[in-house]
């Protein structure tokens, strides 16, 4: 008998007849022909630079999914200016089962969501109050909201699919890690498969996650200790002064590059 525990989406795959030239098929990460990315583990974070693609994949999952693209679940019914996304039509996507409950955070767009919520409390109050509790999320901390929104939303009681961008966005250290325990607990029930775009280096210590890096212009599986984020962090926090001289001296380097390379297209 098949194994019906999470991860529930197994793989996805690009479908070359349905690419095109322009972006998000220009990203590096497209470029390797034939495409494609297995799910394994119940927890899988994508890492890397910004602008490597990551967001726009987990987009694309979540368009596929039915959840609204400025966040929530397929019943979250509230206009979003979110763009086309043809890149959910060019990917063909493998389940075992099809899981249709979950939610899709975007921490850019969270304060839309919340309005939302916030909207039809007047209307649903003994319902939303009964999933959000008593106190309007506009009336916590963003950190406080994304709190209430992880531990009394997104429950593991059932099967689901969580597609979380950068929610570390708003969450302190000790936030982060109480996150962490929540991971742990989506991963133990079978119930929960996430999908996580985090720059966090906490986040990306979860011990039972598989880390897909973005960067270099392919997806590869890569060990904690061997991320950009980690060493920049550790070698960081190892000597702050000498990092912060570092830093201005390469914003400086990188600043006289873009002058000396301005001055020759005037030429």
């Amino acid at each position: 008998m098949a194994n019906l525990e999470s991860p529930f989406l197994k793989r996805i795959a690009l479908l070359p007849d349905k690419t095109g030239d322009g972006y998000p098929f220009s990203l590096p990460i497209f470029k390797d022909r034939p495409f494609e990315l297995a799910f394994d583990r119940p927890i899988t974070l994508f890492v890397g630079d910004n602008g490597t693609g990551k967001s726009t994949l987990l987009e694309a999952i979540a368009k596929h999914c039915g959840f609204n693209l400025g966040g929530g679940s397929r019943d979250n019914a509230y206009a979003t200016d979110a763009a086309d996304m043809p890149l959910a039509e060019a990917l063909r996507f493998s389940w075992l089962p099809k899981v249709t409950n979950g939610f899709f955070l975007r921490a850019e767009s969270y304060f839309n969501f919340a309005s939302y919520i916030e909207g039809i409390r007047a209307e649903w109050s003994g319902e939303i109050s009964a999933v959000w509790g008593d106190t309007g999320l506009h009336h916590q901390s963003h950190g406080q909201s994304l709190i209430t929104l992880f531990r009394r939303r997104l429950g593991s009681d059932r099967r689901a699919v969580y597609l979380l961008d950068e929610p570390e966005a708003a969450l302190s250290p000790k936030r982060q890690l109480e996150f962490l325990a929540l991971l742990h607990d989506w991963a133990e029930t079978g119930n929960v498969q996430a999908i996580v775009v985090t720059h966090s280096p906490i986040l990306m210590g979860f011990p039972d996650a598989t880390l897909l890096s973005f960067d270099g212009g392919r997806i590869r599986e890569v060990a904690y200790r061997d991320i950009d984020h980690y060493r920049l962090t550790l070698d960081f926090l190892a000597d702050p002064e000498d990092g912060f001289a570092r830093a201005v001296a390469d914003a400086k380097e990188a600043a006289d590059r873009q002058e000396k390379s301005q001055r020759k297209k005037k030429r």
